[in-house]
């Protein structure tokens, strides 16, 4: 019988499978902490939600009842994979996961939930917990980077690159060989998917798309540990995700710099609870306000000059009629912004439609900008124009939005972010969430992950 040639490790299954926390640079160490906390936030805002409810009733309908992983704030526990749906779910809906710009891509919603539900199933260590979500940032990052641009302007990239970061972090977790973890990104590829067509309508998809891709990559890892084989060239074959999803789609990007480049630490933190597309002009009127004194009143109108990436996805939102999808109107966000000094989660909730920010609203409007749209996604570029009633015309720039790399957060700012969020939620009391967050910067020293929430044995 004719033997079948054996495969060619891809670069990335290779450095995905065999990643070691003492591998990665102490720097890059500490990011990785400072986003684990961050996501922490993102999950005690969203797990309360209506659509996310939905998802953790039918996760815990599914069971078993109880398990070895937490679904977070919630009071129960269930199989790694139904927690990591309920928990990715959590992840994704106030609009202040990470992301990073070059992939337009948000990391944590779809790593950490399946690495943490895994990582307490197994009894995995802090150290090995980090290192899996290394492997996860990384590889996810550089698939949404080689999917390109044409990609994003049809497919929701976290969903998709995601269920491959979701395989890379599990995969790692439960030592997978680089062939093995080759499969499960085949397995992991095939399953992914996600389409930007919900905005249109308000529907509550984006949740759906995290929690099926974390679930999605768990499964696609627990299968390759099994034997169970997939698309060897998922990424380039004539049948493979670029030929399907993308028409600019650069397969050197997989591999850039693999161990040397650190991904990870180019991610950016979320300020304002909006999509990140409104964050460089938010930020960019903030400036002109400020350097002018400028009020609300005194504003006749706003031209935010962006990047075709913020067209195709902002420009169907004219009128939201939701919290959730008013955070993917340019012209809401950039309203509360003015009122408020920032564009927040309860600014969204009792004010989206209100008369003064419905006002501001209609005087925004998006044109695309060549300078913009040539440094997108690499660098994300706010500028405004404002013309004021009184006749001026002004401009602001800002050429890195706060949370960039180069406009970080503070230790400090996370955790009181993630506290305000945790209380905003309302599913954790303050002190509850206050020693839960503490916990959680130390995780680099647990012998072994147990639940995050009123767990004090760590």
């Amino acid at each position: 019988m004719k033997q079948e040639p054996q495969a060619t490790i891809h670069p990335l299954a290779q450095f995905a499978a065999t990643l070691q926390w003492s591998d990665v640079p102490t720097p890059v160490q500490r990011r990785t902490e400072d986003l684990w906390v961050d996501w922490f936030g993102s999950v005690l805002a969203g797990c309360k939600a209506r659509p996310v409810a939905s998802i953790v009733r039918f996760a815990l309908s599914q069971g078993p009842a109880q398990g070895p992983s937490e679904v977070i704030a919630q009071g129960a526990t269930s199989s790694p994979m139904m927690a990591a749906l309920a928990n990715a779910a959590a992840s994704h809906f106030a609009e202040q996961d990470d992301v990073h710009n070059g992939s337009v891509f948000h990391p944590a919603a779809v790593v950490f939930p399946p690495a943490l539900a895994v990582a307490q199933s197994i009894g995995a260590s802090g150290e090995q917990l980090m290192a899996a979500c290394v492997a996860g940032y990384e590889v996810g990052i550089r698939v949404g980077e080689f999917l390109g641009r044409s990609h994003y302007r049809i497919f929701h990239t976290t969903a998709t690159a995601g269920t491959l970061a979701a395989a890379a972090a599990v995969g790692r977790l439960l030592g997978l060989t680089p062939a093995q973890m080759q499969h499960a990104f085949g397995s992991a590829g095939t399953q992914s998917a996600g389409l930007w067509e919900f905005l249109r309508t308000a529907a509550d998809s984006k949740q759906l798309h995290t929690a099926h891709a974390a679930a999605a990559g768990l499964m696609a890892a627990y299968l390759a540990q099994d034997g169970f084989t997939g698309a060897q060239d998922i990424f380039t074959g004539p049948q493979g995700m670029a030929a399907g999803m993308s028409s600019d789609a650069n397969p050197a990007k997989l591999a850039d710099g693999l161990g040397t480049r650190w991904a990870t630490a180019e991610t950016s933190f979320k300020w304002h609870a909006s999509c990140r597309h409104t964050h460089p002009a938010a930020d960019a009127l903030l400036q002109v306000m400020q350097q002018h004194g400028l009020r609300i009143e005194d504003i006749a109108r706003v031209t935010c000059h962006v990047h075709q990436g913020a067209i195709d996805v902002l420009g169907p939102v004219t009128s939201p009629s939701t919290v959730h999808q008013s955070k993917f109107s340019m012209g809401t966000v950039l309203a509360l912004a003015a009122r408020f000094g920032h564009a927040g989660l309860t600014e969204f909730d009792a004010e989206f439609l209100a008369a003064d920010t419905v006002a501001l609203r209609d005087k925004v409007a998006m044109a695309l900008d060549p300078e913009v749209d040539a440094a997108y996604p690499q660098r994300w570029i706010g500028k405004v124009t404002v013309q004021t009633t009184d006749g001026r015309v002004l401009h602001g720039r800002v050429d890195e939005p706060k949370g960039d790399p180069g406009n970080t957060l503070s230790r400090e700012e996370i955790t009181a972010k993630a506290l305000r969020l945790a209380d905003y939620g309302g599913a954790v009391g303050a002190q509850a969430a206050q020693a839960a967050v503490a916990r959680l910067w130390q995780v680099g020293s647990w012998p072994r992950v147990g639940t995050l929430v009123g767990d004090a044995t760590h």
